[in-house]
């Protein structure tokens, strides 16, 4: 009988519960990483050598310094024990003269044991103290760090009573401690100060870079942007110019050529008009003149329609505007010409709009509604471009346009963004494309969806 064996997932599976943790940890922008990229390895390298100080130098000092004042104690206990009472004060002299120590005996006195807590837990002096005096000494004592900020209390439990002795600090301690240390945060934070310096410097040029890519994108005339940072930054910042003056004389050259085009075509139809109006009318070729009347109407508005749409409406510039107050001018004119129009929005809302441009988008939008449906409900809001209750997160002003129309298949929606694809009898097809093509100069989007009317819904979202 074979026992089942429980699939062993792969490596990148057993981590991919990890990995989106660690990512949330980091740093989101360019300066907090690059920053974190170069305090990383100068933090650890600190690390290493205080490690290495600490596992090396410190210990190996801390050692000798206890062994030497513990042998000096030792020796000391030895003489006093050896010697008279009256040879005592001559060793208490030459340890105070020669050793640096001073000694004090209290006779038939019992040491007391007691517990304090280390007053460097940090460094090893303490615990190299009392392992040196326990190999050396073989006596009960004492050590005493805190009564004394700059010396250290030794007590030392003999046969006739105790021995106290005060060394100096200075002799268990060692000033490069503090040179290290200070030497090794000092670097750390110069280091980590120029690193900020430097980084911001350099994001602030790419923010820059990416501010003026961002207002040119919704149509607004920044002019050049200074090159500035790293070369590669600089690099960029030229190429983006080089694009703008590109993409300018593009845009200049079609006006251009648009407005030519213009004058050419509406000269003849003018004629035309003109030759129909000065015709003799009589019942036989009324109906005849008033076709032909109409067939020039739609060919200038015809004519009208692909100017618009090829000149894209790109020499207006954004200017703060009331957008509530321009989709009521909207909808009163769409009223005035027969439509039933509800609106539903907030008191005002400011926005850097093309406000010319953008009456024409919603005239469009209203117009198509008003040929396929009787109702048309317009609602303005905000919503926001992030989570749901991510409150820092930038708004959209949001405009929809519903109707009770027929409405437009799901399949087919897209396709009736482009240019010249109508469905309806005598339309030229260019109404969403050009509402489409000034939404997106304001740097919003637009989409068809189905409307809870049964018609069809536009969704306009504009940056606030």
């Amino acid at each position: 009988m074979r026992t089942p064996t429980r699939p062993v997932p792969d490596a990148p599976a057993r981590l991919g519960g990890r990995l989106p943790l660690f990512r949330d940890l980091l740093p989101r922008g360019l300066l907090g990483r690059s920053v974190l990229i170069i305090l990383v390895p100068i933090l650890l390298l600190q690390a290493v050598a205080l490690q290495l100080f600490y596992g090396g130098h410190l210990d190996v000092i801390s050692r000798r310094l206890a062994g030497g004042v513990a042998g000096d104690v030792a020796m000391l206990v030895e003489l006093l024990q050896r010697e008279t009472i009256e040879d005592r004060s001559w060793i208490f002299r030459e340890a105070s003269w020669r050793l640096d120590l001073a000694l004090a005996f209290e006779a038939g006195a019992r040491l007391n044991a007691v517990e304090r807590r280390a007053s460097m837990p940090l460094l090893p002096l303490e615990e190299d103290l009392n392992r040196a005096l326990e190999e050396r000494l073989r006596l009960p004592f004492d050590t005493d760090w805190q009564s004394d900020p700059r010396s250290v209390i030794i007590r030392v439990q003999t046969p006739d009573g105790v021995l106290h002795v005060e060394a100096p600090r200075k002799r268990l301690f060692t000033a490069t401690l503090y040179l290290f240390v200070i030497w090794l945060v000092g670097s750390a934070l110069l280091l980590s100060a120029v690193a900020v310096v430097f980084m911001k410097n350099q994001v602030r040029a790419i923010r820059r870079l990416a501010g003026a890519a961002e207002a040119f994108g919704l149509g607004r005339d920044i002019g050049t942007i200074k090159p500035e940072g790293a070369a590669e930054v600089r690099q960029a910042a030229q190429a983006f110019n080089r694009m703008q003056d590109r993409i300018r004389r593009f845009v200049g050259q079609r006006t251009d050529m648009l407005a030519g085009i213009s004058h050419d075509l509406r000269t003849p139809l003018t004629r035309m008009r003109l030759a129909l109006a000065m015709l003799p009318r009589s019942a036989d070729t009324e109906e005849d003149l008033s076709a032909l009347t109409a067939d020039v109407e739609e060919m200038e508005r015809m004519i009208a329609a692909y100017l618009a749409f090829a000149r894209g409406e790109g020499t207006e510039q954004a200017a703060p505007a009331d957008l509530v107050e321009l989709v009521q001018e909207v909808a009163a004119k769409a009223r005035r010409s027969g439509a039933t129009v509800e609106v539903v929005a907030p008191s005002g809302l400011m926005l850097p709009l093309r406000a010319d441009a953008l009456r024409r988008c919603l005239g469009n939008l209203l117009d198509n509604a008003r040929r396929h449906g009787r109702l048309i409900m317009v609602a303005v809001d905000t919503v926001s471009r992030g989570e749901p209750g991510d409150e820092a997160a930038p708004a959209w002003a949001q405009i929809t346009v519903d109707d009770d129309g027929p409405g437009i298949p799901a399949a087919g929606r897209e396709a009736a963004f482009r240019p010249f694809a109508s469905g309806a009898p005598g339309g030229t097809g260019l109404g969403l494309a050009i509402a489409r093509d000034i939404v997106r100069a304001h740097g919003g989007e637009i989409a068809l969806e189905q409307s809870p009317l049964g018609g069809l819904r536009a969704r306009l979202r504009l940056p606030v």
